[in-house]
């Protein structure tokens, strides 16, 4: 008996030994948050990594795609939620969402610092901004050169035919960012004026692209003298050395915000408040700036080489309520009018 014992002892403690080498994935589950993304995939990853260093117990399942594409989805999932969070998504796509009573409210703990624009102004707020982006025009400066193509200081110049297949730019039915660009233009010039600046400018487009960095990418390698995008996108090109120089129209232009929330329904509640916390710290803001200098937290900034001066200047007095309640109407007429130079998916 004695004997038997003592290999029982024996086998527990081998065990127990056992299960202490293990790993910590076995020794503890992680909770699996699913969060939805429409920012650009460098830039949340090293924010997902970030939380997941101050947060190990919590493991982010992104799901990244363009605005208009996570918005698509999310709205077919609204009787059934599958994700918990939004983390980055265009202002106007999350005003949508909250019309539609898909996002929880809740209060980070530092929303005090965070600046009146960058939030719903409830109380709790449904959605907190994180960063904004500006319009911008990236030209080419070696093919403009080529193709003797004048320095545009307006958008009413990219009408002009000399710029005919020259011009690319993000498709408003799929980008975030295209779609500000129609919003805001439609804003500027009034609908009718709006609609009829889009029919010549259309002339001169070669392709409406799937992304709102793409546009500057392209143009930047030299397959476009002009790209219609934004501001960071351009600053980025110039500072991996590209012949491209980042225009602000007189103007001014459209702009948006990346914002966050909890989808109502969520399957992991405290993990989705902790991530908005986190999410509206004074420590992810200073991440953020490494990427975006106009970000959601007073006093927080981040100097990007090559970044267009007086930025904030030239963005416009955008109407992000009208935006968001006419975006289905506005991308109805849109695709029906230009759909033929949409760039294949």
């Amino acid at each position: 008996m004695r004997i038997a014992m003592n290999l029982c002892r024996f086998g527990l403690a081998v065990a127990m030994a056992a299960f202490a080498c293990l790993p910590p994935a076995f020794a503890q589950t992680k909770t699996k948050l699913v969060v939805y993304s429409a920012l650009e995939a460098d830039h949340i990853d090293s924010y997902r990594k970030a939380f997941e260093a101050d947060n190990p117990d919590i493991e982010i399942a992104l799901i990244r795609d363009s605005t208009g594409v996570i918005t698509a989805r999310l709205l077919a999932e609204k009787e059934r939620p599958q994700g918990d969070a939004i983390w980055g998504l265009a202002i106007t796509s999350m005003a949508l969402l909250d019309a539609q009573g898909m996002l929880e409210p809740f209060s980070p703990r530092e929303l005090s610092a965070i600046k009146p624009n960058f939030r719903d102004p409830r109380n709790p707020p449904h959605w907190v901004g994180i960063d904004a982006w500006a319009a911008a025009v990236c030209l080419n400066t070696v093919e403009a050169g080529k193709r003797s193509l004048p320095r545009p200081q307006s958008w009413k110049d990219l009408l002009d035919p000399v710029y005919k297949g020259q011009i690319v730019m993000p498709n408003p039915a799929s980008s975030g960012t295209g779609y500000f660009h129609v919003s805001a233009w439609l804003q500027l010039f009034g609908e009718e004026e709006g609609w009829k600046f889009l029919d010549k400018l259309h002339e001169n487009i070669a392709w409406y692209v799937h992304s709102g960095a793409k546009p500057c990418r392209m143009a930047a390698a030299g397959e476009f003298a002009v790209a219609i995008g934004y501001d960071l996108s351009g600053a980025q090109q110039k500072q991996r050395g590209a012949p491209v120089d980042v225009l602000l129209m007189r103007e001014g232009g459209g702009w948006d915000m990346d914002a966050a929330a909890i989808i109502k329904g969520n399957r992991q509640p405290e993990a989705a408040r902790r991530l908005m916390d986190w999410a509206a710290s004074r420590k992810a803001n200073e991440l953020y700036a490494r990427w975006l200098p106009l970000v959601a937290m007073a006093g927080v900034s981040g100097p990007v080489p090559h970044y267009p001066m007086d930025i904030e200047k030239a963005m416009i007095r955008n109407d992000f309520a009208w935006a968001s309640a006419n975006r289905a109407r506005i991308l109805a007429e849109w695709q029906r009018r230009y759909d033929s130079k949409s760039e294949p998916k």
